[in-house]
């Protein structure tokens, strides 16, 4: 994990890509200006002692993406309980292999529609809902239902599979949901934070998925049983998110976070003759929120992140639509051969550790290099670009195949390349766009943007989703 140090050049959290345009009179925005870039005495900027806040909203980064990682990854486990068998042994019925066959598009599907609805809703309780309230309940529900998911583990599902399947997909809508209302909401607080705090956000999501990957892999090889590889599994997954809680908790009680996090809605602007209050623990930028605008304004924050907006939802669109529908049935050329490496691991290392690993580095990258920026043409460009990516994973050894009978790259090394392109393609590009939004709007509306930046990257996630599915059955 690497720290980058703070930007001295950014006096204020949304300074470095703020858009000159702004209806405030150019005395008042001057002064407004002046009082973002060089606090009040009394109000100095402190310092982010031994890189504390960094580390928070890096683990919670990872703890925002973590229940839908570990989800994903553990797909031998969804195998063996969905295959109506209570042992390992025994084999599948037929009656249930369209929830085996399809099981990942199911489960894509029924995290990215919740997710939509959760995102509107948490747009609108930004100004009527305190956000550590917001954050708190729905860190609560994400760990009260990864242990009910934890505690049918040991449970013999075989004589009601069918019902078990349907457990699983309401537990995945909840926990989508609250887990979409906690990332949003942590990603619109740290718009008003300096930009490497956002990018420790983004770039611990990416952590979550390859902990939950090596995870995995550590518990295929130390356990036979899938039953006792996946209950130490999940158990890992709500040991830390009961470590999230408790450094989110923390965070609050930072003099560093204290001073990005105090109130700054803009809904009057202090001119130069009028008398801050002598008590104010913080001296105001601008006054507290007005008790009649409970709800952002949307279309000056649509209209100024429409084309950022556009490259997240496509970044995110090809990327859960390769991800993990397609590129988790792509099998080893030689799995006839009945090797560990060929059957056991293949799925696990060339999959699901390569790309999130490779989403792990194109997200830290974004921490030494912001090319392009943000007005660049060459940023949808290079989005438009990844859609090459669909073909090239068709071509794969892809199974099972009944309609495109062609596979044309006859290595394992392809599928394990493109996994790395597609997931450090994702990180980078992703971030670059996820980083800029709440930047170039005024820092009252940081934490709406950080929402509807979010909600760009469902609307990609659902739309991967549901086209994968139709991508699966197409092939």
């Amino acid at each position: 994990m690497a720290i980058a140090s703070e930007d001295d050049s950014q006096h204020s959290s949304n300074s470095t890509y703020r858009i000159a345009s702004s209806s405030l009179p150019a005395d008042q925005e001057a002064l407004l200006e002046k009082l973002l870039d060089h606090p009040p005495l009394g109000l100095q900027r402190p310092e982010d002692r031994f890189y504390g806040t960094y580390i928070i909203f890096f683990s919670l980064g990872i703890g925002s993406l973590l229940p839908w990682n570990f989800f994903v990854t553990a797909k031998e486990y969804w195998m063996f309980k969905l295959g109506n068998s209570s042992s390992p042994a025994t084999g599948e019925d037929p009656g249930d292999s369209d929830i085996l066959n399809y099981f990942e598009s199911y489960l894509a599907v029924a995290s990215t529609v919740p997710s939509m609805l959760c995102l509107v809703a948490n747009f609108l309780l930004v100004n009527r809902v305190a956000v550590h309230v917001r954050v708190l309940t729905s860190l609560t529900i994400i760990l009260a239902i990864f242990v009910v998911i934890t505690a049918l583990v040991k449970v013999d599902t075989s004589s009601w599979t069918r019902g078990f399947f349907a457990v699983t997909i309401v537990c995945m809508v909840i926990l989508s949901g609250a887990s979409t209302v906690f990332s949003s909401s942590i990603y619109g607080m740290t718009g008003s934070f300096p930009m490497r705090n956002s990018q420790a956000l983004i770039s611990g999501g990416a952590m979550g998925g390859t902990v939950s990957a090596v995870a995995s892999l550590v518990d295929l090889a130390a356990s036979s049983d899938v039953r006792d590889s996946a209950l130490a599994f999940f158990l890992t997954a709500t040991v830390f998110l009961v470590l999230c809680l408790g450094l989110y908790l923390l965070l609050s009680r930072l003099e560093y976070s204290r001073y990005y996090m105090r109130p700054v809605l803009a809904a009057h602007v202090f001119s130069g003759e009028e008398e801050l209050p002598q008590d104010s623990p913080s001296p105001p930028l601008v006054a507290s929120r007005s008790s009649d605008s409970h709800t952002p304004p949307l279309r000056p924050i649509l209209k100024k992140t429409a084309r950022l907006g556009f490259c997240v939802t496509y970044v995110f669109f090809i990327s859960s639509l390769i991800y993990p529908a397609i590129c988790t049935n792509i099998e080893s050329l030689h799995k006839g051969s009945g090797s560990l490496w060929t059957t056991k691991f293949f799925v696990p290392l060339t999959t699901f550790l390569l790309y999130n690993f490779a989403d792990l580095c194109g997200r830290q990258l974004t921490a030494w290099i912001q090319v392009p920026g943000p007005n660049s043409m060459v940023l949808p460009g290079l989005v438009l670009l990844r859609t090459c990516l669909i073909p090239l994973f068709v071509l794969c050894n892809y199974q099972p195949r009944v309609h495109l009978k062609t596979v044309l790259f006859q290595s394992d090394v392809y599928p394990a390349l493109l996994n790395s392109l597609l997931g450090l393609s994702n990180g980078y590009l992703s971030t670059l766009a996820l980083l800029y939004g709440p930047k170039i709007v005024p820092r009252e509306l940081a934490e709406a943007t950080g929402v509807v930046m979010s909600f760009y990257l469902c609307l990609g996630l659902t739309l991967g989703s549901a086209c994968s599915t139709l991508l699966v059955h197409l092939i």
